[in-house]
Parts: C-alpha cells; sequence; structure tokens
C-alpha cells in the first residue's frame, strides 16, 4: 500500500466540504483488499510503529496528539488497548475525559484540554475530547446553537496553534451502527465478566442516534481542516479498525520522519573506559 493511501481514503472532507454519516458504510472495509492481510501485516505494523515512536520519542521536538471520538461501545477503548498498546508507555499520555468537574465548568471548555497535551517525544491519546463540546452539548441543548457555532471556530484555532507548535493532530471517529451498538451492549449484557462495562445510560442515548449522528456530521464539516483532519473509520469490524487506525500513525509518523539525535560523543574513549 502506498503512502497516504489509508488516510486519503478515510480522510473525512468530500469535495463539496460536506460531511455526512450517513454517506459512510460502517460494515465497509476501505483500503482492505483481504482478510489475510490484517494477519499478515499485525506484527509487522507493531514493529513499525513501535520504532517510529521510538524515533520520535528520542528525537523530543514533536508529538502527535490522537483525537479518539465515536458512539458509545465503537471501539474507543479497544483501539487504545490493541493499537496503542504496542507503543512504549513512556512515550505515551492517555487522558479519558469524563463529564467536565464543577472546577472545570467554571473554565473555558478548552481549558481542561490544554492540560492534558502531549509534550515532546509524546504520544497524546483522547479517549473523548473537546468535541464533546460541540456533540452532547448539541444533542442535549447544553449550550445555545451560537455558543456551539462559536466553538467550531475555538477548535479550530487552538488545533491549528498545536500544529504550528509541532504537535500534529490526528482525528478518528469510529463509526459503528445503530445495529452493531445493540449487538455489543448485549454482550455486555450476557457476559458476567463485561456487565461492569454497561453503563444503564448508554440505552437511553440509543433514541438520540439521528441527533448524533447529525452533530457529528456537522463538528466533522466544520472542523476538518487541512492541518488538522478527520479520519472516519467504520468499526463495525473491530480488527479493521485495529488495522486501518495503525496504517493512519504509520503513515503519520512516516510523513513527520523523527530522527534520532546523534550527540557529540569521543565513542573509542568511552568505549576503553568501559573495558577497564
Amino acid at each position: 500500500m502506498s503512502k497516504k493511501q489509508i488516510r486519503k481514503l478515510l480522510g473525512a472532507l468530500p469535495q463539496d466540504g460536506r460531511f455526512r454519516m450517513a454517506d459512510v458504510d460502517p460494515a465497509s472495509t476501505p483500503g482492505l483488499k483481504s482478510r489475510k492481510r490484517l494477519t499478515r501485516d499485525r506484527n509487522q505494523d507493531r514493529v513499525t510503529l513501535f520504532g517510529l515512536q521510538e524515533r520520535m520519542f528520542a528525537e523530543r521536538k514533536r508529538s502527535i496528539l490522537l483525537v479518539l471520538q465515536g458512539m458509545d461501545t465503537s471501539g474507543k477503548d479497544g483501539t487504545i488497548t490493541h493499537v496503542i498498546g504496542g507503543l512504549n508507555p513512556q512515550g505515551v499520555w492517555i487522558t479519558p475525559f469524563k463529564a467536565p468537574t464543577p472546577e472545570e465548568r467554571r473554565h473555558s471548555f478548552l481549558w481542561r484540554i490544554r492540560k492534558r497535551l502531549p509534550g515532546q517525544g509524546q504520544v497524546g491519546i483522547f479517549n473523548r475530547s473537546h468535541y464533546e463540546d460541540v456533540l452532547i452539548a448539541r444533542v442535549h441543548d447544553l449550550a445555545k446553537p451560537a455558543v456551539i457555532e462559536r466553538r467550531y471556530a475555538l477548535i479550530n484555532r487552538f488545533e491549528r496553534d498545536l500544529v504550528r507548535q509541532g504537535t500534529t493532530v490526528v482525528k478518528v471517529c469510529l463509526h459503528i451502527s445503530y445495529a452493531e451498538q445493540r449487538r455489543r451492549l448485549v454482550d455486555r449484557l450476557r457476559d458476567p465478566d463485561k456487565n461492569w462495562k454497561f453503563n444503564v445510560n448508554d440505552v437511553d442515548e440509543r433514541a438520540f442516534w439521528d441527533d448524533y449522528m447529525s452533530a457529528y456530521s456537522l463538528a466533522i464539516t466544520n472542523c476538518s481542516t487541512p492541518l488538522a483532519p478527520w479520519y472516519v473509520i467504520p468499526a463495525n469490524d473491530k480488527d479493521y479498525r485495529n488495522w486501518a487506525v495503525t496504517k493512519i500513525l504509520i503513515e503519520t509518523l512516516e510523513e513527520m520522519d523523527p530522527q534520532y539525535p546523534h550527540p557529540k560523543l569521543d565513542i573509542p574513549r568511552l568505549i576503553k573506559r568501559l573495558k577497564a
């Protein structure tokens, strides 16, 4: 597969500039020619991604922010386990954003986000993110439409500044179907070892499915930019989801091309000292 191919396939903004979640089949597997490829690529991609991350960690000049969004059960936790789990944990900072605390509500919606940005050399992972403030806020009328419109502009400015400061922003929307979400929720109820994952609120939120699809479509249309594009990954197939996210991270890091630093060392003298 040529470089950038997966990113081109999954880049969310079409030529007319308007994105619609309904146009993406959550059961599709764009870019995957055969199921055998999932198995064949898994180990090699893991090694490749680890090596690229190590170079960025050693270079300590730039960072990556991976934003994971999606409906409940879409696979955000699974992606972290199966994709990010293969990275060196020293260079990874994971933040699962929940409902804002009273202190966080007293500040701008980006205040808590800024506190969790990755440092130089790090891969930062947002499990949910600042986009909650234009998604759930729109669906449940937690902010006025005019406020949400302003937030789109604030998000674009925020992400643009991050990129200019050396952080590559990778935004991934994991897209599952209404029927697939039901199947996963039922699985959690039927498996005693998964009951702890079940949240009764997830059932209530299903009533707002169409509203969420509209909110995602608007957020991606307004906030998929050349500097910080959105990638919408069909996520009914968990193996494909992991493969696609891994490919996007590999292509992103290959384009960044981090380099190992080469400090000035008197290597012969140091080796001689170590022999003593």
